[in-house]
């Protein structure tokens, strides 16, 4: 038997990973079976330190920005998937050179010391996904989708071993030559690897399901006649009095295929709606457990709530607004009745996320156990079927995927919190300029409009400034009352134009009259702070 060179066994490692990657997302797609390369990356990602992640995170933010390479949350899912796949590929490389290496110290076992190794990778694996505690098919089923996965694989790269050209090998003569070997693994690699993901289409999800009704225009009115409870949107009387959006200002109302998502998942876990229940326990008298009709069944309510991710930077994309529906979490606790010496909630998802929130918070009308978003069901990726929203917290204490909730006598862990993020992850002001519209100047006053957004959590906005280089402070047009006091607010300015370029600083102040903080900090720990600015030119 001939004996792969080094170098050899690493390439082929890594090519014949190609094949056994795009095989292993056809099963992922079409039967929600274990997809290694994803489950690896979350893996690691739960498990290194919590400054190296955020390291890790800030850097994809910065990159993506800079370059202005488009939407934040998608480009960085896209790049963890990536990450991913090229983190397998190299693990798979490192593999080939192992397998490859004892092949050439003991070629008459080479076989059997392939499988096994394989079997052994696959074990590996395997309790990889099981430590996941991810929703899909038994681990029994698991282990054999992984296994016959690795038992392949190991047996392709011990015949390519056979088969290798003599340039990359210890021995003079080989079955195929150079040629026909780069034709026989190129066209298997591309063969299966195309074929299996053309097939994994017809399984996929769509990235939203929901919610393009909802979409809107900057100036056009969605249908809020639903909302209720005290953050009911105003009447659409007072809605459609307000003064025009500025061009170019995001809509008030984010259609759900453009609302960010932020998670701890390479791909969002798929629950079964039909066999998902809520556990409800812990400190409390009667303890349920919930189906989601169930839930759909309790009284309703429907509140316009704009959501920030703590790792949104200055003037950043990763905050949105939508019309969210559920079920009072005060109710719940109430059916349940509390015990007395209940202080939080404890949280649990089932991608492993987790956070407590004080009972102070929970008695809060607004807060919900939200089941739909824009009109429609949550989609997969917003955190079907169940989710929680908490007036004014960063995304990271509102879990996604819930499927357990634990009434606790102290104060619980957090998933962020205990990789050194802010214990409370109370939203900060921020003001963002959307747009400076230079080719939309006024002929009858020469003035410019620029417009954005406010945000203060649910502390309202009184008042927005717009600066323009070193000049004064003015007072800009709020559209104001927004689409509902948890949601932000558009403003507009119409500037006297001049001809140059010209820099515009926004900032805001709360309900109460306090100005956002100027100081320029980074989002870890507590969110960022700092002033937004854009550059235009008038000629």
């Amino acid at each position: 038997m001939k004996k792969p060179s080094i170098v050899f066994g690493a390439l082929i490692g890594a090519l014949t990973s190609l094949p056994l990657m795009a095989v292993a997302f056809l099963g992922q797609q079409l039967f929600g079976l274990p997809f290694p390369p994803f489950d690896l990356f979350d893996w690691i990602a739960r498990t290194l330190p919590g400054g190296l992640i955020t390291f890790g995170i800030d850097s994809m933010i910065a990159i993506i920005r800079g370059l202005n390479l488009g939407q934040t949350s998608n480009l960085a899912k896209a790049g963890e998937r990536a990450t991913a796949l090229v983190l397998f590929i190299v693990v798979s490389a490192l593999f080939g050179l192992l397998l490859s290496w004892f092949t050439r110290r003991r070629s008459e076992y080479a076989l059997s010391w392939n499988l096994g190794a394989s079997l052994a990778l696959g074990l590996v694996l395997l309790m990889v996904h099981a430590s996941l505690s991810l929703p899909g098919p038994s681990l029994a089923v698991s282990a054999l989708w992984i296994g016959a996965l690795m038992l392949v694989w190991g047996y392709s790269l011990d015949w390519l071993f056979r088969v290798g050209p003599p340039a990359m090998a210890q021995e003079a003569e080989a079955p195929l030559s150079r040629r026909q070997f780069i034709y026989l693994v190129g066209g298997g690699v591309l063969t299966v690897g195309l074929g299996s993901l053309a097939l994994s289409r017809l399984g996929a999800e769509p990235s939203s399901s929901a919610g393009s009704s909802s979409a809107n225009s900057p100036g056009d009115l969605p249908d809020l006649t639903r909302t209720s409870g005290p953050a009911a949107s105003p009447p659409p009387e007072i809605l459609s009095a307000r003064p025009e959006p500025a061009p170019g200002v995001r809509p008030e109302l984010t259609p759900s295929e453009d609302f960010y998502t932020v998670d701890i998942n390479a791909v969002a876990p798929r629950v079964d709606g039909e066999n998902w229940r809520l556990r409800l326990e812990g400190l409390v008298d009667n303890p349920l457990v919930l189906t989601l009709d169930d839930i759909r069944s309790r009284p309703a309510f429907s509140q316009v709530i704009t959501l920030s991710c703590i790792s949104n930077p200055i003037g950043g994309d990763l905050i949105s607004t939508a019309v969210w529906t559920g079920i009072r979490v005060k109710d719940l606790l109430a059916e349940v009745g509390l015990q007395p010496d209940a202080q939080e909630l404890a949280i649990e998802s089932v991608d492993g996320f987790y956070e407590s929130v004080p009972m102070s918070e929970l008695m809060d009308d607004r807060t919900l156990l939200v089941y739909e978003m824009n009109g429609e069901p949550l989609t997969i990726t917003h955190g079907f079927p169940l989710r929680i929203y908490i007036p004014n917290h960063y995304g990271m204490k509102q879990p996604k995927w819930i499927e357990r909730m634990e009434v606790i006598d102290h104060n619980g862990p957090g998933y962020w919190v205990d990789r050194g993020w802010s214990e409370q992850a109370i939203v900060n002001s921020t003001s963002v300029v959307d747009a400076v519209e230079t080719a939309s100047v006024d002929a009858q006053n020469g003035t410019v409009p620029m417009g954005g957004i406010a945000y203060t959590g649910a502390r309202g906005v009184s008042k927005v400034e717009v600066q323009i280089d070193d000049g004064p402070w003015e007072s800009a047009q709020l559209r104001d009352p927004g689409l509902s006091p948890l949601s932000w607010v558009q403003w507009r300015y119409d500037w006297p134009a001049q001809a140059g370029q010209h820099t515009a600083r926004v900032r805001a102040y709360d309900g109460g009259g306090g100005l956002q903080s100027v100081a320029v900090r980074g989002a870890r720990p507590d969110g960022a702070t700092g002033i937004d600015q854009f550059s235009f030119s008038v000629s």
